[in-house]
């Protein structure tokens, strides 16, 4: 039997990785319409009638929430989400899934074969209203604080959302930026700046005109022969400086 899939999120980047993922993993999955915010999903959806429809959870006009509460009856829904507090959690035991940006192949792999064995019965999946009230208060609770959750990069034709935690640092030259891991290096065109302007100030430190360091990641901090600062961070083989005007934070240490 074919399947037929709904796919909605306002950023294409991640559509196209998400409906890749999809035609690997399941290629019997027919993908019949894709939209870039709420109010197109519901529209396709009640056009298409998929049986499931993989909705991003913020997205222009109508949230993913509100579109699962309005879908028609028979069609599934996955969430998927950058948000893992309790509430999304909580959909692990429902009718529904979700999958966690960045989605990790072993629980893309476990939300389809649950999908399939869901599609195969003639139970109808509704999304329970306590639940989606859950995740909405902590949706809006998460939103407010402005603060990044991944950072979205690139390397060939790869799209990879690298969790903010994971970040060592950031540093910018004159076209990209560089995000530093324990494990690796990536790039983006994000400008340095902007990063900051999203990063909680309590958790990544502006060192100098061109880094960011994680105070998570800072293993050591010392004076070298010149009087000046300098960092060794988790992963990172060589030091990172911290300029004069950013010295401050570390003279009391």
């Amino acid at each position: 039997m074919t399947f037929r899939a709904l796919l909605a999120d306002d950023e294409p980047l991640l559509r196209s990785h998400l409906a890749a993922q999809l035609r690997e993993y399941w290629p019997e999955l027919e993908i019949v319409a894709e939209a870039a915010n709420g109010d197109e999903a519901l529209e396709l959806a009640q056009r298409h009638r998929p049986d499931v429809a993989f909705l991003d959870i913020r997205m222009p006009g109508r949230s993913g929430l509100e579109v699962a509460r309005a879908l028609p009856e028979g069609i599934r829904v996955v969430f998927v989400t950058a948000y893992d507090q309790y509430a999304v959690r909580a959909f692990e035991t429902a009718a529904v899934d979700y999958l966690l940006k960045p989605v990790l192949p072993e629980r893309f792999a476990a939300c389809l074969e649950r999908l399939r064995a869901a599609l195969e019965t003639s139970k109808i999946a509704r999304v329970p209203d306590d639940l989606i009230e859950a995740l909405r208060m902590q949706v809006a609770e998460d939103t407010g604080s402005g603060r990044l959750r991944f950072i979205k990069v690139q390397t060939g034709r790869e799209l990879h959302l690298v969790p903010i935690g994971e970040v060592v640092c950031f540093r910018a030259d004159a076209k990209y930026t560089s995000v530093h891991t324990a494990e690796r290096e990536y790039l983006t065109r994000t400008p340095l700046k902007e990063l900051e302007e999203q990063l909680d100030p309590d958790l990544f430190w502006r060192v100098h005109r061109n880094a960011i360091v994680s105070s998570r990641h800072v293993r050591r901090v010392r004076r070298d022969l010149r009087g000046r600062w300098r960092l060794t961070l988790d992963g990172l083989a060589d030091e990172v400086r911290v300029s004069d005007r950013y010295a401050d934070r570390f003279r009391n240490m």
